[in-house]
């Protein structure tokens, strides 16, 4: 291929456990031995060590015993796995585009606000969404007038922090917050008459913007609601695909299924046969795995230079998908607690394929 280096951009915490191989979730063997099957070199690198003006860059590479810092050019495709919120950051991204870098997922939060409204602008999309508006006072109103179910999450964010669940319970509002930890249950929960919840929300202060959108009712086994992670990348010829999907199921008294908020990771042929008509559970994969991709294809006509997606769609008990967000870096490590090895470690193949193809594409 020529040039074959790929750069794997993380953050600065990542970057500094490399040396101690406290990298969280990330698994660099993994990459590198993705990167064996393509004939490239991962390496490993930070915004902060870049020198765009002389086309430089410090990363970590595997030297055969350990990853040593090195000197080098910055490579010509970075896949961006690393979270920003200062304008600085982007600014310097758009900068490494400019200069004629590929740096693919280079947003990868955008807001569920815009994901909504992408997805919804597609009249065959639109069945498969949740009725999903701006949270104020107002809206909230219409909404509780409209549903008995709703929840209320903040445009940015992951991992289930700051969601709420508003639903009718005979007469009173009850709401319930996703907890904060690993807990089994969430916390304590607020009762409210509908007159009353324009002054509960304007009382909040929240933060962030919100959404407010319709509860789907989801399947549940054991009453601990279910939904899917879906992991949608494009790979050596550049073609998205569905690299894998698994279970997910709220801890018991939670309506949020995160891992990183106690949820459990299953194999979707296991468990879905235990809520859903078991002769049905082929067919309704598909379904998703026809929607994710479609979801996909979509974002990616609209959004630059997206190559990596981990979608949450969640099933109705009849088998209905919805699909309920994504995101552009996915935590890939569901898979491994699913106990889905080989497609745990897929989901790191196929980006660097992609980082392939793109070279190839360039000529490089």
């Amino acid at each position: 291929m020529g040039q074959n280096h790929v750069g794997i951009l993380l953050n600065s915490s990542m970057y500094r456990g490399i040396p101690r191989r406290k990298t969280g979730q990330e698994s660099l063997s993994n990459y590198e031995e993705a990167a064996r099957r393509y004939g490239l070199i991962p390496c490993f690198l930070r915004l902060g060590d870049m020198d765009l003006r002389q086309n430089k860059c410090i990363a970590y590479v595997w030297n055969g015993r350990d990853y040593a810092k090195t000197v080098m050019p910055i490579p010509s495709v970075i896949h961006n796995r690393a979270l920003y919120s200062e304008q600085i950051a982007f600014r310097k991204l758009a900068a490494l585009s400019a200069r004629g870098k590929i740096v693919f997922n280079t947003n990868n939060r955008y807001g569920k606000d815009v994901i909504h409204r992408i997805l919804w602008n597609d009249p065959d999309l639109r069945p498969y969404l949740p009725e999903t508006v701006t949270a104020s006072a107002g809206s909230l109103q219409t909404m509780m007038r409209g549903y008995s179910d709703l929840i209320l999450k903040p445009v940015r964010g992951s991992v289930g922090r700051g969601i709420m669940r508003l639903r009718d319970a005979g007469g009173v509002w009850e709401v319930l917050y996703s907890s904060s930890k690993k807990a089994a249950f969430p916390q304590p929960s607020t009762r409210l008459k509908r007159e009353d919840a324009a002054a509960w929300f304007r009382r909040q202060r929240l933060p962030v913007p919100y959404l407010i959108q319709e509860r789907i009712p989801l399947a549940e086994v054991e009453r601990r609601p279910v939904d899917l992670r879906v992991t949608v990348q494009r790979g050596l010829r550049g073609t998205w695909t569905v690299t894998g999907l698994f279970a997910k199921a709220a801890p018991p008294g939670s309506f949020v299924s995160n891992i990183a908020r106690g949820g459990g990771a299953y194999p979707a042929t296991e468990l879905l046969p235990s809520v859903l008509p078991a002769h049905l559970v082929p067919a309704i994969i598909n379904h998703v795995e026809a929607l994710a991709l479609a979801v996909a294809r979509r974002l990616s006509s609209s959004l630059p230079l997206l190559g990596d997606l981990g979608m949450d769609i969640g099933i109705t008990s009849k088998g209905h998908p919805y699909f309920i967000e994504c995101n552009g870096r996915d935590q890939r490590y569901g898979f491994r607690k699913a106990g889905m090895e080989k497609t745990w470690k897929e989901t790191y193949i196929q980006p660097v394929a992609f980082a392939g193809y793109l070279l190839e594409q360039r000529g490089l």
